[in-house]
């Protein structure tokens, strides 16, 4: 499944005031599940608790917290651009200003691999990070990230 078809405009956003590592979380949960305490609550916590096993920050000041849930018929995504980096405990040491957050059905094993390996891929891509960063508005930044990933699934 592409990138693009898991996103959408109202779930990329600019984070002014970030906080910490768990209310960049709390606040990915609350994009996935669109408002609904009671299941943003539940994802929130699944986010927690993956990114308690590991750091899902990949470098360069990315990161891509991810679960398998209940919660959903279809994966779903959400960006998040950090006005103020958060530390992740990222590998390579640099605070995390990009998040891609991610949930996928439970029974989605392989297509969840497949996202991380995609995403991870795209994100490695210095150019495509500034291009992010760059971006003046959640307008323009929703734009950028939406238009590359649909012409790169061409």
């Amino acid at each position: 499944m592409p990138l693009y078809d898991l996103l959408s405009a109202q779930r990329v956003v600019i984070l002014e005031r970030p906080g910490d590592r768990n209310a960049v979380l709390d606040t990915a949960a609350q994009l996935l599940c669109e408002g609904h305490p009671q299941m943003t609550a539940a994802l929130s916590k699944g986010l927690q608790e993956r990114e308690a096993l590991a750091s899902t920050a990949i470098g360069h000041g990315v990161a891509i917290p991810h679960g398998r849930t209940p919660l959903f018929e279809h994966s779903r995504a959400a960006f998040l651009r950090l006005a103020q980096p958060v530390d992740f405990g990222a590998a390579d040491g640099q605070p995390v200003d990009l998040v891609l957050a991610m949930a996928v059905p439970e029974h989605h094993v392989q297509q969840h691999l497949q996202l991380l390996a995609e995403l991870a891929e795209r994100f490695a891509d210095e150019a495509f990070r500034e291009r992010l960063r760059g971006a003046p508005n959640e307008a323009e930044l929703s734009y950028r990230l939406l238009d590359y990933c649909r012409r790169s699934a061409a």
